[in-house]
């Protein structure tokens, strides 16, 4: 597998992870089955697509990249779909991880 088919699974396994907190909030502790479904089949996605692309990333900048696509998804989701609010200090949160997954992916291994 190339290294940039890792690079897109892993972000597509972020992206998943997203969808995985989502449908799990959604499925209200598991008691809608629909929504439960749904949840189980986003984490079974995000973790066929991590474990697909650790076979060649290193792990801990792809793991950290992982996380930061899903920390930021699920706020960006948490604001659009559940009415979260977006502080001045949650938003320099947000950007600090968004700089953490830039320098991992653009520094050398």
């Amino acid at each position: 597998m190339s290294n940039s088919l890792a690079w897109a699974m892993l972000v597509l396994s972020g992206i998943a992870d997203v969808v995985w907190a989502v449908t799990t909030k959604y499925s209200d502790g598991y008691s809608r089955l629909g929504w439960t479904s749904a949840s189980v089949v986003a984490l079974v996605i995000f973790l066929g697509l991590l474990t697909q692309a650790l076979k060649v990333l290193p792990l801990g900048t792809a793991y950290a990249v992982w996380t930061g696509i899903g920390a930021v998804g699920s706020v960006a989701a948490g604001l659009l779909l559940f009415g979260e609010a977006l502080s001045g200090a949650r938003l320099a949160a947000i950007l600090a991880i968004l700089g953490g997954v830039v320098a991992l992916k653009l520094l050398p291994a």
